[in-house]
């Protein structure tokens, strides 16, 4: 038998200390000494601080992951992960064009983690009506567009479809747009493009969107890309770039190497959508500071708790400390026990922090109780992402440099000599 579990479970389960002991004469001695507040006070204050700690740390990764993660997907829904242009184009919206037919536009998407490949083109202009004005970029897609991103977005009226042997006059605009403008579904809209011989264009608008990430909301309207090409006075199989969808994230930096060094000539550039929009992604990767404070914070915060919380155990059994060690108990031995009573409640308290963290993040999840300011935030509830994998590092971090604190303050009972122990008052 584990002698030192027995004992430990013993002490855990007790209300006061002659309860572990089986003799309530060895917990008053004389009915003048102090008392302590007892096993299980210091038991419960212990494990709900772990479970609080273990709670708020799910949370917080739940929220922040959610967050980049949401904000991630829109910016990537207006640019793509992976843009190929020609190697002469500036950053204005007005690219010197490319041919359509490049040999990795057939085959790319058969590449490992590359899903999709489209054509895109994008031309500055202007939309006037009687009471506003507003600057725009036309981006004009071709009949390869996906259209997931954008069909979970539109909130009124519906996308329009592109066929290459006909032109279609309908766009998608923003809500931000609409609202500014005084525009709705089926509204016809004039845009004006600058050039070196000004050019208006009619469209009709057959749905709007809105996705929170108001600094591209009110900069896009989607069209055909046979538009641009007649402004430009383009052949039809020329384009501003290529777009590239990827199936993870997390693979952009080694795709995007890929592409450039090995799929694409010297005559064409590529750029991720982190270099395109290094602001952004900058400022996501900030938020990475924020959730290791909170971390660090936390589990200082649960190992300390526990220190104290065995500090105070082990104050409680200075007597039966001193009875073991008379009978021949070794400092390891004692130790033991009560590194098994902490481990037992870092334990508990990971369960109950899981359980009480998970939920929470699950219901915000199902029914965003939580709303933020859309205009502040750029998204209109508190977005949630669990990620299975981080939880359990959080977990296994926890339990692990909790255990290693416990070391110093289980020293303390390699100090307590049995002959002072067992007078203890």
């Amino acid at each position: 038998m584990n002698t030192e579990l027995f004992i430990a479970n013993r002490i855990v389960r007790s209300k006061s200390i002659g309860d572990s002991y089986g003799e309530s004469g060895l917990n008053q001695q004389n009915s003048g000494r102090s008392q302590f507040i007892g096993t299980q006070p210091i038991i419960s204050i212990a494990t709900f601080s772990i479970s609080l700690g273990i709670a708020i740390m799910i949370i917080a990764i739940a929220i922040v992951t959610g967050f980049k993660s949401e904000i991630r997907s829109k910016v990537i829904g207006f640019g793509s992960h992976i843009q190929i242009s020609n190697f002469d184009s500036n950053s204005s919206f007005e690219p010197t064009p490319i041919d359509k037919d490049q040999a990795f536009y057939h085959y790319i998407d058969t590449i490992n983690g590359i899903r999709h490949i489209q054509v895109f083109a994008t031309k500055a202009g202007i939309i006037k009506t009687k009471d506003a004005i507003q600057g725009i970029v036309l981006k004009g897609i071709g009949s390869d567009f996906d259209w997931k991103f954008f069909e979970s977005k539109i909130v009124q009226g519906s996308a329009f479809k592109v066929v290459d042997s006909v032109k279609t006059n309908d766009v998608i605009i923003s809500k931000y747009t609409a609202k500014k403008l005084k525009l709705n579904i089926d509204d016809d809209i004039i845009i004006s493009f600058i050039q070196k011989t000004p050019r208006m264009r009619k469209f009709r608008i057959s749905g709007i969107y809105e996705t929170g990430l108001e600094e591209l909301d009110r900069l896009y309207v989607l069209g055909d890309i046979a538009h641009i090409q007649k402004l430009n006075d383009w052949e039809s199989n020329q384009i501003g770039g290529f777009e590239i969808l990827i199936d993870n994230y997390n693979d952009i930096d080694a795709l995007g190497e890929y592409v450039y060094y090995n799929v694409i000539g010297a005559d064409l550039f590529s750029q991720t959508v982190k270099e395109t929009n290094s602001p952004i992604f900058d400022w996501l990767e900030l938020q990475n500071v924020n959730t290791q404070i909170i971390l660090v914070l936390m589990v200082l915060v649960a190992g300390f708790n526990m220190i104290s919380a065995l500090l105070v155990l082990i104050l409680e059994r200075t007597r039966m400390i001193g009875i073991l060690k008379a009978i021949g108990a070794g400092n390891w031995s004692i130790r033991k026990i009560f590194i098994y009573i902490a481990g037992g409640l870092i334990t508990k308290g990971l369960f109950w922090g899981n359980l009480i963290g998970i939920t929470c993040c699950i219901l915000q999840k199902q029914f965003g109780f939580i709303k933020l300011d859309q205009e502040s935030y750029y998204v209109s509830v508190i977005p949630i992402l669990l990620d299975i994998p981080t939880i359990l590092y959080i977990n296994i971090g926890t339990l692990i440099i909790c255990l290693s604190m416990l070391i110093i303050p289980s020293i303390v009972v390699t100090r307590i000599l049995p002959v002072n122990a067992i007078r203890f008052n």
